[in-house]
């Protein structure tokens, strides 16, 4: 769990986004609407993004999980991507921007060898995470920034030799119910 061994019983029917929120306290992932619609419970489980409603808590086992807060960079500053968002006006009242975060966080760490996605496919990754406040006009523009910079960081070899690969949509966005751990359906 971001980073650090945890080990605890969970039920049978316990869903991920319960345990990491009233077993472990991490209260950034949110709980927004209890059926995969809205991508408030967003974490990544093995460095992909996946919607913890919709995740029993025992599927998630032996796997790597990553709330928001275990995105952090050395320092204890932004990320890249969440600098972006805040730069763009991204984030308005927050309630959907860890979730954002989580899933959106993949695309750009994804497409930093080649070309920033396109609008159409930044909007494509954003299915499936609800924002009620900014219309997503500054999330697709603070992610057409994050991916810029993170291009911009990469050693000049792979920066300008990279191939275009098209994106593939975010595992949030191309199914509403994710896969688990052992690649079923939940």
């Amino acid at each position: 769990m971001n980073g650090r061994p945890e080990q605890f019983a969970a039920e049978p029917n316990e869903l991920l986004v319960e345990r990491l929120r009233d077993g472990l306290g991490l209260t950034g992932t949110k709980v927004g609407c209890d059926t995969g619609q809205c991508g408030t419970c967003v974490v990544r489980l093995d460095g992909r993004s996946v919607k913890s409603c919709l995740l029993l808590t025992a599927s998630a086992a032996g796997s790597r999980v990553t709330t928001i807060e275990g995105v952090t960079t050395r320092g204890g500053e932004l990320t890249g991507l969440q600098e972006a968002l805040r730069q763009e006006h991204g984030t308005q009242c927050g309630f959907c921007t860890p979730g954002m975060v989580m899933a959106l966080g993949e695309l750009v760490e994804n497409t930093a060898d080649r070309e920033a996605p396109t609008e159409p496919e930044i909007r494509e990754w954003l299915t499936g995470n609800l924002c009620r406040c900014t219309g997503y006009h500054s999330v697709v523009r603070g992610v057409q920034r994050a991916c810029s910079a993170a291009r911009a960081e990469l050693p000049e070899e792979i920066g300008e030799g990279a191939a275009a690969v098209p994106a593939s949509a975010g595992s949030t966005a191309s199914a509403s119910a994710s896969a688990s751990a052992s690649g079923k359906e939940v």
